[in-house]
């Protein structure tokens, strides 16, 4: 697919971008460029020396902010396809700052698509999150309007050969302020604060975010958002499986804090496809994109998938996924 084509990754240097990148340049040697956009130089400089001088002939790094549209049209010249990954995602800094996130989550996501639009793209995929279903903090609230935005962007592109599809999942492990990172941050001082015993959340490894997002950009078709069959767990078991002898402090919900997450609405699942190891939400404003989804099994109408009412994992799978996804920490 990546064969002679060129892919940009906004956020590029981000926990996901990295690895990302490493992925597709094992998987796809005939990648013509990859190009790393995003607003940080150190991070970039950092990045460059992570990969070798033959990796390196194959990726740009072009310093830029998505909230510049003119610089996006200039970094999206002979531009195939966008992994859409530059975000403000920390919850409690939303509340607190709200035009910020604003600024970049929905008006960055809007140039984006209409950079696109000016550009030959032929794909874009963008990463949304659990907390874009029916959120009550600013943080998912811009996200949702980000999804929003690219959902809607299939039925202005015209005559385009463009689509734009996104993908929504839980906690990554590993990635920067995730919970395992955070949580290995405060059992080095022997203590782990949790926000409430009673809360929930859904976990991707960065290895199964990052094949999923390949998976899309390979199969989607436009208008469509991908959640992965994902199995929850406890916070309070998740950080005594990490460290048992670990000191856990109650600190009280944060601001914007759910108890628990939901990757799909119960308003949702009328529109949601069971596609074996994803479900697809399709807009019926769609009428191409579902149509071409009709040929699958409807999840039952006011299914949604909650992570309270979700399978857990056990302690044993727990600690498997810990240890697995620990390298990313220090990366």
């Amino acid at each position: 697919m990546l064969n002679n084509k060129t892919l940009l990754i906004t956020g590029g240097t981000g926990s996901f971008g990295k690895s990302f990148t490493r992925y597709i340049l094992n998987k796809y040697k005939g990648i013509k460029k990859l190009i790393i956009f995003s607003r940080d130089e150190l991070k970039q400089y950092e990045m460059q020396k992570s990969f070798s001088k033959k990796e390196l002939d194959k990726l740009r790094f072009f310093l830029g902010d998505i909230r510049d549209k003119n610089r996006l049209e200039t970094a999206f010249e002979d531009v195939d396809y966008i992994v859409h990954a530059a975000a403000l995602k920390q919850v409690d800094t939303a509340e607190y700052n709200p035009l910020e996130f604003v600024k970049t989550n929905i008006l960055g996501s809007q140039n984006i698509v209409d950079a696109c639009l000016k550009s030959n793209v032929k794909k874009v995929v963008a990463l949304s999150t659990d907390k874009a279903a029916a959120p009550i903090n600013l943080y998912g609230a811009t996200k949702l309007c980000s999804d929003k935005l690219f959902s809607a962007a299939n039925n202005v592109k015209g005559k385009r050969n463009i689509s734009f599809s996104l993908v929504r999942y839980g906690n990554v492990l590993g990635s920067r302020g995730s919970i395992l990172s955070t949580f290995v941050k405060q059992s080095k001082r022997g203590f782990i604060n949790i926000t409430d015993e009673r809360m929930t959340r859904f976990n991707i490894s960065m290895k199964d975010a990052v094949q999923m997002v390949d998976w899309v950009l390979r199969k989607s078709i436009g208008g469509e958002i991908f959640v992965p069959k994902l199995k929850s767990f406890r916070v309070i078991d998740f950080a005594k499986t990490l460290c048992p002898k670990c000191k856990i402090k109650k600190i009280g919900i944060r601001p914007g804090e759910k108890i628990h997450e939901e990757m799909i609405t119960s308003s949702d699942s009328y529109n949601t496809f069971d596609l074996n190891k994803y479900y697809a939400i399709v807009g019926n404003y769609n009428e191409k994109t579902y149509k071409f989804y009709s040929k699958y099994k409807k999840i039952n109408p006011e299914n949604s998938l909650n992570s309270l009412k979700n399978k857990f994992l056990t302690k044993e799978q727990l600690n498997k996924i810990i240890k697995e996804n620990l390298y990313l920490i220090n990366n």
